[in-house]
């Protein structure tokens, strides 16, 4: 396949991954809330963001991996390539032993944490159930992945997943309806989930020439280290909200989290899955100093992803009350009706896909160490004000301290871009956002005073529909007023040109 194809293949599936993703995150949580509590599934939450921890071992070297393939893969050139996937294949198996050690510390220590709120044999059942498919993750399935990502054949991973994912929902669905316990279902879920890398790896094997016992001299992964500051950032950003709730606030919180993650990180994921292709794409354009290709290509997806994010995260945000009023409905032994948390938490999640194309451009062109200062300072931003703010304000603490950090690191990294990469004047971004501001107030005054007329299903998805097409008019007219010629320049142009 040429380039366009394998972009609009590798988005369509991702996206179609996303989706399925989003469907059944909501279905398995409602299931867990109304047999379990809301305490059982703020554990849940919490054990997981517990051993997703583990991933900050990885150190970064996950990406560096990835773009040090980028050039070998052009070049058709298996023995470089055999030489990364044998370092990397090292590298993550020592994390897999790792992460048993971790596992074996959480047993003694995790129960202590939660202060006793459930039986530590409960616990523990529940730890050892989880972690299962996260061991088999790391030992084998990280480094197929990044390869096959890589080569821009990530739509074989999104299909396996697809298709594990919707059989791991009917099989757990099944699970609770019939009253099997939550150590059950989630050891079903790992069972499962061992399917993909075992997948995976018969896929690498029959398409690629990989000497996974190649020997060589010195290290193949250039940067092998430089991608920790950015990693690091990574893992706080996204993982630390429910770890600080766990230890400074209660199992509650962490379920009314969780509920409200379900919508917004469903969004975000949206975002990503159309993003995935991309990021291969611009590795490429740079490996074969296509810069002409490169510019062209990231003007598309910053108006594309400015756009979606203000359109999307805009209706989320008028839309996520009622639809925890809904999604909720008969849960009565926490209240999840919290609308500053709700505003703070979409507009931080926001600000994550806003910063999608400038940092897509900073690890397609390898530049780890050119920006670690900008993802260490937006890491300590979050820890601490995160920290300080839930001891203030409870949960509305993380949702501060994650909107800081982001809002931070947006502004440095479109600054970056535009001085040290893309070579052009920062006025461009600056455009956007303002775009952006105009489109998010005028569409919110015209639809800010709509509301469901019953706690339904029906209700939310009426209202859903007179907000959404509010927003969709506001940002059409608006993106004509200011980006009319660039869109019809999409319309018209080849955006990339076929050359494979």
């Amino acid at each position: 396949m040429n380039r366009r194809k394998l972009l609009a293949v590798n988005s369509v599936t991702s996206l179609l991954y996303q989706i399925a993703t989003i469907v059944c995150g909501f279905i398995l949580p409602r299931l867990i809330l109304g047999t379990y509590g809301s305490e059982v599934n703020g554990l849940v939450n919490s054990i997981t963001q517990f051993l997703a921890v583990i991933s900050f071992l990885e150190m970064g070297v996950g990406a560096v991996v990835q773009s040090s393939l980028y050039k070998p893969l052009a070049e058709k050139n298996n023995e470089e390539i055999s030489k990364i996937i044998s370092s990397a294949n090292k590298f993550f198996s020592k994390i897999a032993l790792v992460l048993l050690v971790y596992v074996i510390a959480l047993l003694i220590i995790y129960p202590e944490i939660i202060n006793g709120a459930f039986n530590r044999w409960y616990v523990d059942l529940l730890i050892i159930a989880i972690s299962i498919s996260s061991f088999a993750q790391y030992y084998f399935g990280v480094v197929d992945t990044l390869l096959i990502t890589a080569d821009q054949h990530g739509y074989v991973q999104y299909i396996i997943n697809t298709f594990t994912l919707i059989f791991n929902s009917i099989f757990c669905a099944v699970l609770i309806r019939l009253g099997a316990s939550i150590q059950l279902v989630k050891l079903t879920t790992s069972i499962i989930f061992l399917i993909k890398p075992v997948l995976l790896r018969l896929y690498v094997n029959k398409k690629y020439k990989i000497d996974r016992k190649i020997k060589y001299k010195g290290e193949p992964i250039k940067q092998k280290w430089n991608g920790i500051a950015q990693h690091v950032a990574s893992i706080v950003l996204d993982q630390t909200d429910i770890i600080v709730l766990t230890i400074f606030s209660t199992l509650s919180n962490i379920s009314i989290y969780s509920v409200y993650h379900l919508v917004i990180y469903g969004i975000k994921n949206l975002f990503l899955s159309v993003t995935n292709g991309f990021r291969s794409l611009m590795g490429e354009m740079i490996a074969k100093n296509e810069k002409e290709e490169l510019n062209k290509l990231f003007e598309y997806t910053e108006w594309l992803l400015h756009t979606g994010t203000t359109l999307i995260f805009g209706i989320t945000g008028v839309l996520i009350i009622p639809f925890v009023e809904v999604y909720t409905k008969g849960i009565t032994d926490i209240n999840y009706n919290v609308p500053l948390f709700a505003a703070l938490i979409t507009v931080a999640n926001a600000g994550h896909c806003l910063r999608l194309p400038y940092n897509l451009l900073i690890l397609a062109a390898g530049h780890y160490k050119q920006t670690q200062s900008n993802y260490i300072i937006a890491t300590m931003i979050n820890i601490f004000i995160s920290i300080i703010s839930v001891r203030i304000f409870g949960l509305i603490g993380v949702a501060i301290g994650t909107l800081c950090a982001m809002f931070y690191q947006t502004i440095w990294m479109a600054i970056y871009d535009s001085d040290h990469i893309l070579n052009r004047p920062i006025s461009s971004f600056i455009k956007h956002l303002f775009v952006d501001v105009i489109t998010v107030v005028i569409a919110s005054l015209l639809s800010y005073e709509f509301h469901m007329s019953s706690v339904s299903y029906f209700s939310w998805l009426v209202l859903a529909i007179k907000v959404g097409s509010i927003w969709a008019i506001v940002t059409f007219i608006l993106n004509m007023i200011f980006y009319g010629g660039f869109i019809k320049n999409i319309l018209k142009t080849d955006m990339i040109k076929s050359k494979r």
